[in-house]
């Protein structure tokens, strides 16, 4: 990874806004930037170089993980340091992100100032680098794209544990147990599964409802390997699926593939989504779909773009995004596919290529 010219491209992008120095605070970003693994860590810009700004419990784990980049060991708080540490040099104002930071941080950070410059000091660089972080760099994909089919290939191994009775906590310990032995960090969200009525809740972590001897179980999931995540849902049914329940999961597929094939480079993301609403409003399940159509992802599980209604942002490529349509029909049942897709020079490709045909146990 290239975090020199990771650093460079946001601090010459802090200074077009105004600023002649940037101020990290969010974990995500001073991983993208330094290659630091650790809970708590800031990251200052500045035209004399970079300096990472972590605690006690680090010393070792900085230095190793930070190559390349000044490391300092805060004695009380990294934050205020570092802010103080910034102020101290021949600096007019400094960047930072508004969408990471808080009142009351914003207001530690303005103390740690000398008074005659507080209010003038800090000013707005909202998301920089998480911007700059929605482009992958072919590195990147690479590591994706491992934790992509190894969220299939646990979904393979989880098919012949799903069966009648079984708690969706149950189903969701194997899944995440695989996950561990192959080598993930961690989920990248609390798993979803999902059974029968509640397979209608868009968001329904894995709990202790017993799968029943008939419906859909929804299954929402994704790894973190070598520090990205992947994203990926599956539904499948159990027992005989009755026949508008057949109809409503075509539904959902055809959906879901229309989006897929207008995702290309320089499609709005509104386009995109319209893609998905448009197939569910023609078979009129579209008050059905309660959600944006995807989400971009990578470091962090939801990163822009936003795949939704109206976005006017363009897709580019290298973006990595999902697209997730879904019905859900309270008290009855929901759909939902999803896959994680790559925006390419010549269109897109899918990066979870489980089968997504209706599988039945």
């Amino acid at each position: 990874m290239d975090y020199r010219a990771r650093r460079q491209k946001a601090y010459e992008q802090a200074t077009a806004l105004g600023a002649d120095a940037l101020l990290i605070t969010h974990v995500p970003d001073a991983f993208y930037l330094t290659g630091f693994t650790g809970s708590n860590a800031v990251v200052v810009l500045t035209k004399r170089g970079a300096t990472l700004f972590t605690d006690g419990r680090y010393i070792v784990q900085a230095r190793e993980e930070a190559r390349g980049i000044r490391v300092v060991i805060a004695k009380k708080s990294a934050l205020l340091e570092a802010c103080a540490a910034v102020a101290a040099q021949n600096i007019k104002q400094c960047g930072f992100d508004s969408d990471h930071t808080t009142v009351a941080m914003l207001d530690a950070m303005r103390r740690a100032v000398p008074a005659p410059r507080r209010r003038s000091f800090f000013v707005k660089t909202p998301a920089l680098v998480a911007r700059i972080r929605e482009v992958k760099q072919p590195e990147e994909i690479a590591k994706m794209q491992r934790s992509a089919l190894l969220g299939c290939r646990l979904f393979d191994e989880l098919l012949p544990d799903i069966s009648p009775g079984m708690r969706e906590s149950e189903v969701a310990a194997k899944l995440e147990y695989r996950a561990r032995i192959a080598g993930a960090s961690g989920m990248s969200f609390p798993t979803i599964v999902a059974a029968g009525p509640r397979s209608a809740l868009p968001h329904g972590e894995a709990s202790n409802a017993r799968i029943p001897r008939r419906g859909f179980v929804v299954l929402d999931f994704g790894v973190i390997l070598d520090g990205y995540c992947s994203d990926m849902t599956r539904t499948v049914y159990v027992g005989s699926i009755q026949r508008d329940e057949q109809a409503a999961y075509e539904a959902v597929l055809a959906a879901q593939e229309n989006a897929v094939a207008a995702v290309r480079a320089d499609v709005s993301c509104g386009d995109v989504d319209e893609a998905a609403r448009s197939v569910l409003r023609r078979e009129k399940l579209d008050r059905y779909f309660t959600h944006s159509t995807g989400h971009g992802v990578g470091i962090e599980i939801h990163e822009g773009p936003r795949i939704a209604a109206r976005q006017q942002q363009r897709l580019v490529p290298g973006m990595v995004i999902t697209i997730e349509p879904g019905i859900y029909i309270g008290g009855k049942f929901g759909i939902r596919i999803e896959d994680m897709v790559r925006v390419t020079e010549k269109g897109s490709e899918i990066m979870t290529p489980a089968t997504k045909a209706l599988i039945t146990l």
